[in-house]
Order: structure tokens, then C-alpha cells, then sequence
């Protein structure tokens, strides 16, 4: 695992890599994974599920039955219930999306694949995201797995997150930096 080092010392990371452990003992790890994957959505998705896991106000208690309700309804696994009862007890839902951002670098990294984090002006065809994956597994040398995003802001073009590394050749980049040459 290329960054789990820098990924375990956060506060996040360390809860990450304990669901991450657990889910290896019990062979889960694809399901938990896939559980993440669909709560992200759902705070992304919905407001309330978002303001509910950051506002301070909401007791313990009170957090750990709206957070078992929403896992009840999502129909996730027995681990991925455990764990968030876990986070709501000790009051860190808020860092829910860290922690499920870590835990999937962890699974990635494990199974020797990269995720790329792409962002375009507009949405991209499944044909143009399997181009773009084999285009980047030849660059990386690796499996690509590919989350995509809209962001009207940049005019046109792509930008590209892999790690660290930032592939940026967006028309709004292009813009700015012609308008810096032209300052002088």
C-alpha cells in the first residue's frame, strides 16, 4: 500500500483501516466497500443526512438511532451498522466522508488499483469514461478506477486526480493562465 502510512495517521485514516481490518478478517471487504460507497451517495444526495451527521447538537443517542434507521433503510451489512454505531457513539459521524474516502484508498491500494477523481463541464459518456480508464491504466501502469463529477466552472476539458498527481487541461486553467501571460 503505496500511501496507507500517510492515510493511517489521520484520525480518520485510523478508523478507516480498523473497518478495513475487520472487514479482511471476515472476508467483507467488497461489501463494506460497496456500503461506503452508497452512504457517501445518500449525504451527497440528501441534505438532512448530511446536517444530521455534523450537527454538534444531536446527542449521542439520538445520532446512533437516525444513523441505525438510515443503515436499515440502505439495507447495509452488519459490519457497516457496527461501525457507524461505533462512529456515532464517539461522536464522529462528521468525519464520515473522510473516512470513506480512506477506506476506499485502502481497498484500493490492497487490490493495487488507483482511483481517479474526474471532473468535467459536463457528464461523460460510458464510452469516453472507458477510454479515458484505459488511457490512464497505460499511464499508470496499474487498474484505474474512475468516480466522476460536473463542474460547470470549467468551461470544457477534464480534470484529473490521481493520488497526488493533477492532470488539469480544463478551458477555465487555459483562460486563466493566458489571462496571467497577458498581464505580464
Amino acid at each position: 500500500m503505496e500511501n496507507s502510512g500517510g492515510i493511517k495517521a489521520s484520525l480518520q485514516g485510523r478508523y478507516a483501516s480498523a473497518l478495513f481490518d475487520l472487514a479482511s478478517e471476515s472476508g467483507t471487504v467488497s461489501a463494506v466497500e460497496t456500503d461506503l460507497d452508497t452512504l457517501g451517495q445518500a449525504i451527497v444526495e440528501s441534505a438532512d443526512l448530511a446536517a444530521l451527521i455534523r450537527n454538534p447538537q444531536v446527542s449521542r443517542e439520538a445520532a446512533a438511532g437516525a444513523i441505525d434507521a438510515v443503515a436499515g433503510v440502505l439495507n447495509l451489512s452488519p459490519l457497516t451498522k457496527n461501525f457507524l454505531g461505533v462512529l456515532a457513539g464517539n461522536r464522529r459521524l462528521a468525519a464520515l466522508p473522510e473516512i470513506i474516502r480512506a477506506f476506499s484508498a485502502i481497498a484500493a491500494a490492497q487490490r493495487g488499483e488507483a482511483t481517479a477523481e474526474v471532473s468535467s463541464a459536463h457528464a461523460l459518456s460510458d464510452d469516453q469514461v472507458e477510454q479515458l480508464r484505459q488511457k490512464l491504466e497505460l499511464r499508470e501502469g496499474r487498474k484505474i478506477k474512475i468516480k466522476t463529477s460536473v463542474d460547470p466552472e470549467l468551461l470544457g476539458g477534464l480534470v484529473v486526480t490521481i493520488g497526488s498527481k493533477r492532470i488539469d487541461s480544463s478551458i477555465r486553467t487555459r483562460l486563466n493562465s493566458l489571462a496571467q501571460a497577458m498581464k505580464g
